[in-house]
């Protein structure tokens, strides 16, 4: 998978995806991340990407041209019109299912926006979605890029060493990650629960599906709405929750 980063500090991007898993997914060529500076595509003598907004305001807004020949020089090098993503706070919230959707494409454009915003005209020609990382506003879209460009890198067959490696993480299957502990058995006090010492791994997937279950219901009661929980073991394990919450006086 290749991603090209639309940005007007290709270095900072460039340095922070180039290290850790990253890193050596690229060098192994199971993805490739390309930068590109906007300013080196403006035909103005100063590299003037920005102008005032028509019909006032404060601040500027990216001009739409150096924008439209970054991103066409882009796609002439891949062969193609490649699905272009804008960063931006309007965008639908970045989830981990467009991870995995974005994951299964060759290729991916995406455009970082800085001062009051971009030309409109070039999301309307050149963008597919807008996406966002959630309801706040940052200064630019570098920040998002990465973050998207991780989530999505990940998800690439080989960047990781198996699957699982993900697929019980937070957010793969619609649940929370079940907590994660870590030599040594005692620390400070604090136990580790008894059963993940146990060596039954079928008591230990029961455990870590329960976990899971209550750390989704107790946090994300909008995620946890949204599971179908009909199958036969959930609601063994929920009759189960049900009952410990009662002990312990929490129903």
């Amino acid at each position: 998978m290749r991603i090209d980063i639309m940005t007007l500090f290709p270095e900072s991007v460039g340095d922070v995806l180039c290290e850790s898993i990253l890193g050596r997914a690229q060098e192994r060529g199971f993805i490739r991340i390309e930068t590109h500076q906007i300013r080196d595509y403006t035909a103005s003598k100063q590299c003037q990407v920005d102008d005032y907004p028509y019909g006032g305001g404060r601040g500027a807004i990216m001009q739409a041209d150096p924008l439209y020949r970054c991103w066409e020089s882009i796609c002439d090098q891949v062969g193609g019109p490649v699905h272009t993503i804008f960063l931006s706070p309007c965008g639908h919230t970045f989830r981990q299912a467009d991870a995995i959707r974005l994951s299964r494409l060759e290729n991916l454009i995406l455009v970082c926006g800085h001062y009051e915003g971009i030309d409109q005209r070039f999301i309307d020609e050149c963008v597919d979605e807008e996406l966002s990382l959630g309801d706040f506003v940052l200064t630019g879209g570098e920040i998002a890029a990465m973050a998207v460009t991780d989530a999505v890198c990940r998800m690439v067959p080989g960047v990781l060493a198996d699957p699982e490696c993900f697929e019980e993480e937070s957010h793969f299957h619609g649940l929370l990650e079940y907590p994660q502990y870590s030599r040594p058995a005692v620390w400070h006090g604090l136990e580790v629960p008894p059963v993940l010492l146990s060596g039954n791994h079928g008591n230990v997937a029961k455990w870590r599906r329960k976990m899971s279950l209550r750390r989704t219901r107790q946090r994300r009661p909008d995620l946890y709405q949204a599971l179908d929980l009909s199958g036969k073991e959930d609601q063994k394990l929920l009759r189960e929750m049900e009952q410990e919450d009662q002990d312990h006086g929490t129903a």
